[in-house]
């Protein structure tokens, strides 16, 4: 079994924000599976588990648990834990989504393992479950710019031209996730990390 997490805070003031890109990346990738008809249903659809809103369904030949957790970014690691404790997963089972400063908007970073890089989702996912060693899916939403703090920015709307990056990653990144749960994190990192590295070349 295979869950995924997408990190973001909950209520209507944070839709659309910087920092809840894992919540929309999760609502695609329901909708692209087809376990619900469209991203604005699964709030509606989803069960309330682990602290969070919860589909599951099968991908291929395994079953995966999709989570948006409820309880604002800070405190991300109830729902991972809880979900991680219930099943008996592995580390190497979860995969978190979440938003990037040090990235450019819509740049796709696939990791095995990592530090937080200062985010508090993953600063507490790793406090609940004692380890940083678990696969993460980094988007980026670019810097802020100068003389706004990073605390303000990520709770800020997408600009028009960052939005215009923003949902083909969203794309990209469901693409991502599901090479992770048919292959693995090797295939899934060597396919889309160099994605990326493809279009830096480029430009």
């Amino acid at each position: 079994m295979k869950l995924v997490v997408g990190l973001g805070n909950p209520g209507p003031d944070y839709v659309g924000t910087r920092h809840n890109i894992g919540f929309e990346v999760i609502d695609e990738l329901a909708a692209r599976l087809g376990w619900i008809g469209s991203p604005a249903q699964y709030n509606r659809l989803a069960k309330t588990k682990f602290d969070g809103l919860a589909l599951d369904g099968v991908v291929g030949s395994e079953k995966v648990l999709l989570i948006k957790p409820m309880t604002y970014m800070n405190v991300s690691g109830r729902s991972v834990q809880g979900a991680m404790a219930f099943f008996q997963l592995a580390r190497s089972d979860i995969m978190v989504v979440l938003d990037d400063l040090a990235l450019a908007a819509g740049r796709l970073r696939l990791r095995a393992a990592g530090s937080s890089g200062g985010h508090n989702g993953l600063k507490d996912i790793e406090q609940a479950i004692g380890t940083s060693e678990y696969p993460r899916l980094r988007i980026g939403i670019d810097a802020p710019p100068p003389r706004i703090a990073g605390k303000d920015y990520v709770l800020g709307q997408f600009t028009a031209e960052q939005r215009s990056k923003i949902d083909p990653a969203i794309a990209r990144a469901c693409g991502a996730i599901v090479t992770w749960i048919d292959k693995g994190i090797e295939p899934a990192m060597n396919q889309f990390n160099a994605d990326l590295q493809d279009t830096e070349d480029r430009e």
